[in-house]
């Protein structure tokens, strides 16, 4: 049930490599990249050209200075100034090197954040990466193009990381004193840690930040298996646990509802809408879901 990230040989990285590169590229159709981009706003709007009026266009448009001057009224055209920075805040701790359903949370965590940077690069912004366990594992400035996300997703999948803790608090307020600019910012994490709530709060104030909750069904529910010995990845304190005794299932469940319950009261208090993507299962119906909600909510 744990795998502990191991390094990998240069033909397997590239197999894994090129294997996110095919199926992003399949989920970063024109829908979700358009998605992506009624999702997130530019950072304002830019003075292109005027034009003549014409019957219906608002009044308020109207440039009076080019209408004295030519004789007739024209109006003011303007364009959206799109380009967005995009940062992926994303967790390389010991608790994601776990998974039971097809690929470990660490893939899985690559995997989406390679699917919204190429959703990013498609829209012409600009993406970067900080990698973080209990300290700052990797930072790459944000910049544009497919090769430099191609370098993200192997910085994901092939960087060793030196810790095996998780300080999220810490790598949020860091990447927040790093970029000063407003930015968007996917925080892609297990968020099994504690005291990150007020981390996430400071930096909504000046960024969109966006949580990405990645889960797997294990952790919220065992099988009856039998006696399994069960090895904390970031501790490396090892336990066995009866999973035949129905006290102890039941026991592993409620504590488990009650970590859910005070992440979702968390988010709620930040007022943050969480991405909540599980082991197995594809990422792309659940990231187009959230950019029609925030493209719901930006039209009210």
């Amino acid at each position: 049930m744990v795998a502990t990230g191991t390094p990998v040989d240069a033909k397997d990285l590239i197999r894994r490599v090129r294997r996110i590169q095919i199926r992003t590229r399949r989920t970063v159709s024109e829908a979700l990249a358009g998605q992506y981009h009624s999702a997130f706003k530019g950072r304002g709007m830019e003075f292109e050209s005027v034009r003549p009026y014409i019957i219906g266009d608002d009044v308020r448009s109207i440039d009076w200075n080019v209408s004295a001057r030519v004789g007739e009224p024209h109006v003011k055209l303007f364009r959206e100034e799109r380009e967005l920075t995009v940062m992926l805040a994303v967790d390389l701790s010991g608790s994601l090197s776990f998974g039971t359903v097809a690929q470990f949370k660490r893939e899985l965590a690559a995997e989406v954040a390679a699917t919204v940077a190429f959703s990013a690069i498609k829209n012409n912004d600009k993406v970067g990466l900080l990698a973080f366990t209990d300290r700052i594992e990797r930072f790459v400035p944000a910049r544009k193009g497919p090769r430099h996300v191609l370098r993200i997703v192997r910085e994901l999948l092939a960087f060793a990381p030196e810790g095996r803790g998780t300080s999220l608090g810490e790598a949020v307020r860091e990447l927040d004193r790093i970029q000063r600019r407003r930015s968007v910012l996917f925080v892609v994490s297990d968020f099994q840690d504690l005291g990150w709530e007020r981390s996430l709060s400071l930096a909504r104030q000046r960024h969109d930040v966006i949580p990405v909750v990645i889960t797997d069904r294990r952790e919220t529910e065992l099988p009856s298996v039998g006696l399994v010995e069960c090895v904390d990845p970031e501790t490396g304190e090892r336990v066995v646990i009866d999973t035949s005794s129905r006290r102890v299932r039941a026991r592993y469940a409620s504590l488990a509802a009650e970590a859910l319950e005070r992440r979702r009261l968390a988010f709620a208090r930040a007022k943050m809408s969480p991405i909540e993507l599980e082991t197995g299962v594809d990422c792309a119906r659940p990231l187009m879901d959230y950019f029609r909600r925030r493209e719901a909510r930006r039209g009210r």
